[in-house]
């Protein structure tokens, strides 16, 4: 495996942990961890919950995506299936940076981006 392949999947895994990490605040963790996380009371996020939740499922969904493509032998297949879920967080982070706040960009869509730069160089 070459250097920058090694580090393009160690990103991907990266960004697959912090969308499990996302996930599990949004569906589990909402009203004990979340205050904190996101600067509002319990009593703001009770009012959240389902919706956060929901959102916490999405999360899941491009964290297994990216986990999947662990297991893809393919080489060609499984950069293209990368590039397509951190294609997605990017989109993900980048619309949260728009309408929520800018901090969001930099967890979730600076180290994809990164991923996708390296995916793209070494191809």
């Amino acid at each position: 495996m070459q250097t920058i392949d090694l580090i393009s999947r160690t990103i991907t895994g990266l960004v697959a942990l912090i969308h499990c990490y996302i996930m599990w605040l949004e569906m589990f963790a909402w009203t004990t961890r979340g205050p904190k996380a996101f600067n509002k009371s319990v009593e703001e996020l009770e009012k959240s919950k389902t919706l956060a939740a929901n959102q916490g499922l999405y999360n899941g969904f491009l964290a297994a995506g990216l986990i999947w493509t662990f297991f893809i032998r393919n080489y060609y297949w499984q950069n293209n299936i990368s590039l397509f879920f951190l294609i997605c967080v990017t989109v993900a982070g980048v619309y949260g940076a728009l309408t929520v706040t800018r901090k969001i960009f930099y967890i979730q869509s600076v180290p994809a981006i990164l991923a996708i730069a390296l995916i793209l160089v070494n191809r």
